[in-house]
């Protein structure tokens, strides 16, 4: 089955996932972390990519961010992805590819999903067992939104902005939006979306995304086709309830 073309539309905010190779790890040190957030730094400056959230994980990474242009994304996962590689085989010692054929991305929806996104790449630290707390994870932009360290790659977005009036309000209410955590239904759903790359929003959201395409925006229905739109509504809304 052919390959769909990217689908990143100007101004709308999407999940970014990117595999080492096979799974292999990508980073094995400090240095390799500090030297891929430099590369993610200068390309996105460079290419107009407006960075909202990170995580870095030892095979894996993740990003939440709008591209300024229909091809920012695209520009700067490349450049990233070739000048980290480059860096990486010289210090590992090693030659060929380093990543898992070309990233993932999934358009969301900023108002229902937006935070929730954030929450996700941000938790996976703490979820795969790596950090107790998501204060301990260096890898992550969870110390910037809670206040503990500002970071030069991230750019707000609007509705993070919109969680209190000041500094301090912000990021008391992002600490508390972090511990309440998740739901599993949220988690599930920002999953799904993030490795299969569909959008993700409501019915209204995905029409308008639908008008302006060139592409399907939501997988076949399976099956015999029906005469009626077939739309996925178990992913309309999010909803966030503490962690057991």
């Amino acid at each position: 089955m052919a390959r769909l073309p990217r689908f990143s539309p100007a101004g709308l905010p999407a999940m970014v996932l990117q595999r080492g190779n096979n799974r292999q790890p990508v980073f094995l040190g400090t240095d390799d972390y500090l030297h891929y957030l430099d590369c993610l730094r200068m390309a996105a400056r460079e290419h107009e990519l407006a960075i909202h959230a990170y995580g870095l994980r030892p095979n894996h990474i993740h990003l939440v961010a709008t591209p300024k242009g229909p091809d920012s994304l695209s520009l700067t996962m490349q450049a990233v992805g070739r000048r980290y590689a480059r860096h990486f085989n010289r210090v590992a010692g090693r030659t060929g590819t380093l990543w898992e054929g070309r990233f993932r991305s999934a358009v969301i929806a900023p108002d229902a999903w937006l935070l929730p996104a954030m929450l996700y790449v941000e938790g996976n630290a703490v979820r795969d067992g790596e950090v107790l707390a998501p204060d301990a994870d260096r890898w992550s932009s969870y110390r910037h939104h809670a206040g503990i360290e500002g970071s030069p790659i991230v750019s707000d977005h609007s509705i993070y902005w919109e969680l209190g009036n000041t500094p301090f309000e912000r990021q008391s209410n992002y600490r508390a939006l972090t511990a309440d955590g998740l739901s599993g239904r949220t988690l599930a759903t920002l999953q799904k979306h993030a490795h299969s790359g569909w959008p993700l929003g409501d019915e209204a959201f995905l029409a308008q995304l639908g008008r302006q395409a060139t592409r399907r925006v939501q997988p076949l229905a399976k099956g015999r086709p029906r005469k009626s739109t077939i739309t996925e509504t178990d992913d309309s809304e999010p909803q966030t309830v503490s962690q057991s």
